[in-house]
């Protein structure tokens, strides 16, 4: 899962296998469990260290909660997080208890949608940005402020502006102080989890060359779950699609948009707007594909392939056979029974 101009990363930073993480819904005087919401199905990822792999879906297909079971915000129900530590060794995430997973928090950080609620109103740049220094370093007065102000010019911030609290910042703005705090204990995995989807148009382009410049800057690994797939174009080097808790496809970013193999990538490619539509007589324009129904309930997964609902493509044996998340070509993964046979368009076409 490389595109043709980069080297393969050799080094793993983070596994998941078989992850899963199911909230259970609850009724009567005694909370009784009745059924299982399956956010996330059994999830095998690979993150390459210094790429930018990005995971992309429909509202509730999981992306957000699995984002969170890798940095233990969540509990994941079953599987395993293998994360690569500095020295090397490799070590499952979630089987650490909270005094073991300490260390491993400052190494995976998060960086919110929302830059207006995720920072505090009563609490200042210079409290905001430097708690995880205070924390977890003991930094205190002079030497603090030298730190915050260094992670302020690094974000496009003048170091003054430490002392003004956020609602005296612009949407953008506060977001490059959402994006010093992660960066202040030197992380080597950020999860960007729909990071300038509230911003407006104006500066997404801005936050955006932001993350890059800093990834070159810093040797920094992205998790990059965004439903906006122009963004992700731009930003990853592969792309995992998910739909109802489950990866349904996976491949290098500009192979995946060139020819995808699943049909629910074809359809999300499909809405990606055309820079350049063709005016030339007899040329057809790219067609977006409206999918019937709804997305699954992920408490009532519909049996064998859960898409096969919704699918143009499906047949028989689609809606009593699981289909499995298997190799179709080198680097090219899908879940679908009918990867080799399909003819489906991306948005070269």
């Amino acid at each position: 899962m490389t595109t043709a101009t980069e080297p393969r990363s050799d080094t793993t930073l983070l596994e998941t296998r078989g992850l899963t993480k199911y909230f259970p819904i609850q009724r009567g005087l005694f909370g009784r469990a009745v059924r299982q919401v399956r956010a996330v199905d059994g999830v095998d990822l690979r993150i390459p260290t210094g790429r930018t792999v990005a995971l992309v879906g429909e509202s509730g297909c999981g992306k957000s909660t699995l984002g969170r079971c890798l940095m233990r915000v969540y509990e994941p129900t079953s599987g395993q997080i293998l994360f690569r530590s500095v020295d090397g060794a490799e070590v499952d995430l979630a089987r650490l208890g909270e005094r073991a997973l300490k260390p491993y928090r400052s190494q995976i950080r998060l960086v919110f949608q929302d830059p207006f609620s995720s920072l505090n109103p009563r609490m200042t740049l210079l409290q905001i940005v430097g708690e995880p220094l205070r924390v977890n370093r003991g930094l205190r007065g002079a030497e603090l402020e030298e730190h915050v102000a260094e992670l302020l010019r690094r974000v496009g911030l003048r170091p003054e502006y430490m002392r003004r609290y956020p609602n005296a910042f612009s949407g953008g703005q506060r977001q490059r102080v959402g994006i010093a705090r992660a960066l202040a204990l030197s992380p080597r995995l950020v999860v960007a989890d729909e990071a300038v989807s509230a911003l407006d148009v104006s500066v997404r382009a801005q936050i955006l060359n932001l993350l890059k410049d800093l990834q070159d800057e810093e040797e920094l690994t992205y998790l990059f779950i965004s439903h906006d797939l122009g963004v992700v174009e731009y930003m990853a080097d592969e792309v995992v699609v998910m739909y109802v808790g489950k990866v349904v496809e996976t491949g290098a970013t500009d192979e995946l948009y060139g020819a995808p193999l699943h049909p629910y990538t074809e359809a999300l490619l499909s809405a990606v707007p055309d820079p350049d539509p063709p005016s030339e007589p007899g040329v057809r324009r790219r067609e977006r594909i409206v999918l019937r129904g709804e997305v699954a309930d992920p408490s009532r997964v519909p049996s064998g392939c859960p898409f096969h609902p919704r699918c143009f493509y499906a047949q028989d044996r689609c809606a009593t056979e699981v289909p499995a998340l298997r190799e179709i070509r080198p680097g090219r993964s899908a879940a679908c029974h009918f990867a080799e046979e399909l003819d489906l368009r991306g948005v070269t076409v």
